[in-house]
C-alpha cells in the first residue's frame, strides 16, 4: 500500500459506526454478512449502513458480492494485511524484522 491508500483506509475506519461494521465483518471471516443481518445485529438503520458500507468499500477494506438476490459484504484481509504491514514497517527502529525476531518489540 502507498501512503495515500493508507490514509484513505484509516480515514474510513475513523468513524465509530464504520469501525463496528468492519470489526463485525472480520469476526465472520469469508462467510461475510448481508446488509439485513448487519443492520439488525449492529442496530444500524439501513440508510446509514448503506452509506458506511460504501465508504469502507471505496477504501478497499470491504468487498461486495451478489449471491442470488442478496449482497454479501466481506472484509478484505489482504488489504488489512497491507495496512498493518505499512504501519509496522519500521517497528524495529528502521531495520526490517519478523515477528520471530527477538529485537522486534511490537
Amino acid at each position: 500500500m502507498d501512503e495515500s491508500e493508507v490514509v484513505e483506509a484509516l480515514g474510513a475506519l475513523a468513524h465509530p459506526v464504520r469501525l463496528r461494521i468492519f470489526r463485525a465483518l472480520v469476526v465472520v471471516g469469508q462467510d461475510g454478512l448481508t446488509p439485513g443481518v448487519m443492520s439488525e445485529g449492529l442496530d444500524i438503520p439501513n440508510t446509514s449502513l448503506s452509506f458506511h458500507l460504501k465508504e469502507l468499500t471505496r477504501a478497499g477494506l470491504v468487498s461486495q458480492e451478489r449471491s442470488s438476490r442478496y449482497l454479501v459484504y466481506r472484509a478484505q484481509f489482504d488489504r488489512i494485511d497491507g495496512l498493518m504491514g505499512f504501519l509496522t514497517e519500521n517497528c524495529c527502529q528502521g531495520v526490517p524484522c519478523t515477528t520471530a525476531d527477538a529485537a522486534c518489540k511490537r
